[in-house]
């Protein structure tokens, strides 16, 4: 066997979710042949200190810099991987494309629908450049399930769905405020751009576009200390629940979508329930190792069984099938997936959220935010 295809990043915003992806790196051996390894070469961030995380701990790294432009200038480095404040996404996203690297970027790809419209432009004009947006959760073994039920069309007509990404690390309100809610640098979506399309990836994936939304939108708190001594106005949503109308072809089905990052109680949980006329299915986060489905038959018992699943992934790994799988397993699948499309596979099945499906979820977030600050039903445009 030769020696295996090494994928050359630079990673631009040198925050947790840049570590995240060092350490999944770190243990790619976990990971069942796969078709190439990533390898960080460089990394950029404004904060000089962010990056000596990097430098000492990845003895690949030959470039610093706090110019982002360094990067695309790079020829040795084939991708990037982007993880910066919403309002950064057009320009870098767009001139990352732009300079022909292959480009991962996080949510919610574009602080808003014109600035994710000029990324889909800027792909259009560069189409042998592969691009994906991150999204994780899928990933877990509980949620595989759920979508591979769906996808079988085995559980009939679809009653109801709902989807959601709930927080309490803002339940706090001495906790200082952080860009996240500003919307002059998040973006007017709020807690919708921060996780909404972690709770449209599977709606999404399984063909359930929403025609009309009603969105409650609500500012828990109004105020938060700055640090410096003062308290200063919050300027973002903390909490979205939306109301959406899906179509089939036999008629439609509700579905519910919740971004908090006020959920007393949850730490970091995601969760969707596909309720249907002959199966239904559950997967949360809360319970990492388990799913719950019920399969009823006319005249049967109504009655929901749960499975333990231990580790059973998308891309094979060492690690035996009775042990649990965690948050940086399903990290290390999502780059596994992008590394093996980039390299020409089918991402084992389950690809990571495409950019058409970034901009399907950014035609839901702004159909809600009209609704939320209107309070009415809103239909989805998805041509933009």
């Amino acid at each position: 066997m030769g020696a295996q295809k090494v994928i050359r990043f630079g990673v631009i915003g040198c925050g947790l979710m840049g570590r995240e992806f060092a350490s999944a790196i770190g243990r790619w051996m976990h990971l069942s042949n796969p078709k190439a390894r990533p390898s960080i070469i460089a990394v950029c961030d404004t904060n000089p200190d962010l990056m000596d995380w990097f430098t000492g701990n990845l003895g690949s790294v030959a470039q610093t810099t706090t110019d982002y432009r360094d990067l695309l200038a790079n020829p040795e480095i084939d991708a990037i991987y982007c993880a910066v404040p919403h309002v950064l996404h057009a320009q870098l996203y767009v001139d990352i494309i732009r300079a022909g690297k292959h480009l991962l970027g996080e949510k919610p790809f574009g602080m808003d629908l014109a600035q994710n419209t000029a990324i889909a432009a800027a792909l259009a004009e560069n189409p042998a450049v592969f691009v994906r947006c991150s999204s994780e959760m899928p990933f877990y073994p509980g949620a595989q399930k759920v979508i591979n039920l769906a996808r079988s069309g085995e559980m009939g007509d679809i009653i109801e769905v709902e989807a959601g990404f709930l927080h309490s690390s803002d339940i706090d309100p001495y906790k200082v405020i952080n860009w996240k809610r500003m919307e002059a640098v998040n973006g007017a979506y709020g807690c919708m751009g921060d996780l909404g399309m972690h709770v449209l990836h599977v709606p999404l994936r399984l063909g359930w576009r929403p025609k009309t939304v009603h969105a409650q939108l609500s500012k828990l708190v109004r105020k938060r200390p700055d640090g410096k001594g003062q308290m200063v106005d919050c300027t973002t949503w903390d909490n979205a629940t939306i109301s959406a109308q899906v179509e089939t072809d036999g008629g439609h089905f509700p579905m519910v979508l919740k971004t908090w990052r006020i959920a007393p109680g949850e730490a970091n949980t995601w969760y969707i329930r596909v309720l249907g006329m002959r199966k239904s299915a559950f997967f949360t986060t809360k319970s990492p190792r388990q799913w719950q489905r019920m399969d009823y038959t006319a005249g049967g018992a109504q009655a929901w069984s749960t499975e333990d699943l231990g580790y059973d992934s998308v891309f094979p790994t060492l690690t035996g099938k009775i042990f649990e799988f965690g948050f940086t397993d399903a990290i290390q699948q999502m780059w596994a997936a992008f590394i093996d499309e980039l390299c020409g596979g089918d991402a084992n099945g389950f690809a990571c959220a495409t950019p058409d499906e970034a901009g399907a979820h950014h035609a839901v977030l702004t159909a809600a935010l009209t609704s939320g600050r209107e309070n009415r039903v809103v239909q989805v445009d998805y041509a933009g």
